[in-house]
Formats: C-alpha cells, sequence, structure tokens
C-alpha cells in the first residue's frame, strides 16, 4: 500500500519508582493524509464546549464540568475508521528485575517502547512517530528509540521509519487523544489505597471505552486487533 502513517506516542506512570503500581506506553497512530480532517475534527468539539483550541485536554483534567465533551471526544474515536491505538500496560513496576537480564531500566523502557511500535510498522508503509516532550532529554530518548527500532527491523536506510521527533502535546491536538485513552488504560489497571476516592467522571469514561472497544483494558487483545490494541506484559 505504501501508505503513509503518523504515530503519536506518549507514557503515563513511566518512571521506575513513583508509587504507583502500573505503567502504559501507548499511541494514537492515523493516515497522514487524514490528519488535518481529524485535527480540525477535536477543535470542533473543543469549541462546542466552550473549550480554547490551544488549551490542552488531559485524563488528569477529567472531571464533571467538561464530562460530556470528553465523553464526545472518545465515541469520535471509535466512530472514526482512520485512528487506530495500541498500548503496552505494565501492571506491577515492583516486579521488575533489571539485575537478572543484565539491563538498565532505560536499556527495558526502549525494548518496551518498541514492542509497543513494533505491532503498528507494516514493512509496505511509511511512518513518522512524535513523541511527547517530557523533559530536556526528549530529543536524546527519540534518537535512542530511533537506533532501536531500526536495529530490529534493519531498516537503517529509514525506507520504514521516516523520522522519529520529539513535540509538544499541547500544541498537536491528537496527542490529547492519546494522553486522554493511555490514562484511561493506567486508571483501570491502578490499585489505589484503601479508602481512596475514585473519580466518577473518569470510571464512565473508562466504562466508555470498556463498552465500544469490547475490552476490559486489563487483559490482552489479540496480536492483530486494529483498532484497540492492549499488550499486558508479563515480567516473567
Amino acid at each position: 500500500m505504501n501508505t503513509l502513517y503518523n504515530i503519536y506516542c506518549d507514557e503515563s506512570c513511566h518512571l521506575e519508582n513513583d508509587g504507583i503500581n502500573d505503567m502504559v506506553l501507548g499511541a494514537v497512530w492515523c493516515p497522514q493524509a487524514k490528519l488535518p480532517a481529524i485535527t480540525e475534527r477535536i477543535k470542533e468539539i473543543k469549541a462546542k464546549y466552550q473549550v480554547y483550541p490551544t488549551s490542552e485536554l488531559k485524563w488528569t483534567k477529567i472531571g464533571p464540568v467538561k464530562r460530556e465533551m470528553y465523553i464526545e471526544l472518545v465515541n469520535y474515536f471509535f466512530d472514526c475508521s482512520d485512528l487506530h491505538f495500541r498500548c503496552v500496560v505494565v501492571p506491577d513496576k515492583q516486579r521488575l528485575d533489571h539485575a537478572r537480564f543484565n539491563q538498565t531500566h532505560d536499556d527495558w523502557y526502549y525494548k518496551m517502547y518498541f514492542d509497543m511500535l513494533k505491532v503498528i510498522f507494516d514493512p509496505t508503509d511509511r511512518y513518522e512517530v512524535y513523541i511527547d516532550i517530557k523533559d530536556t532529554n526528549s530529543h536524546k530518548k527519540a534518537n535512542k528509540l530511533r537506533e532501536v527500532c531500526s536495529n530490529n527491523m534493519y531498516d537503517f536506510s529509514g525506507r520504514i521509519i521516516r523520522r522519529i521527533q520529539p513535540i509538544r502535546s499541547h500544541e498537536v491536538q491528537i496527542m490529547q487523544l492519546v494522553d486522554i485513552l493511555i490514562g484511561a488504560v493506567c486508571y483501570q489497571n491502578r490499585d489505589f489505597p484503601e479508602g481512596f476516592r475514585k473519580s466518577k467522571t473518569k470510571q464512565e469514561i473508562i466504562d466508555l471505552i470498556k463498552e465500544r472497544s469490547g475490552y476490559r483494558l486489563t487483559k490482552s487483545t489479540l496480536y492483530r486487533e486494529d483498532k484497540f490494541n492492549i499488550l499486558v506484559w508479563d515480567a516473567r
């Protein structure tokens, strides 16, 4: 087919010792030619609920006030055949044993990133990968990820992966959709302390995603699931 796709990647609770049990790496992808229409539709949904186009939508911001907007965004994702989601869930970071495999947390992190992306890549197509800027190391991270992907796919000429580039999520509408979806999966897989009051609105969003996807969000989907693909990683 030789279609050019844009892949937008983000992560949730990726730090090794942040006190949270789970971690999620995720991506939303679409044909690059469809990106302008998708971007415009997300802006239209924002405008409908009096939200500026430049305002960043995030999982952490979800609450009763803009509940309907987030519901409409999730429904748009599932209704749009050009949008696809893939994530890797690490349910318990405490079980990681890097010494056993003679690796650092960073080494493992890039392996997980490639595990997340490799199901998306088709050698007959081309891809531009964008990762959310988290800190001053984001460009170094992008270069390392490019190296890992190229080595594993023998794509040294860049024929399949044209670029891996850091971007600022608040400047890219579709990246905000990634944040919402991985936030929902991460929330569903989290071990909350006893007595913790969960957000009713966030749970409604999770229930909607479960209903629309047909998955519980805590188990792996089939490998070739094309719309909402989940791998729950086993530390063994």
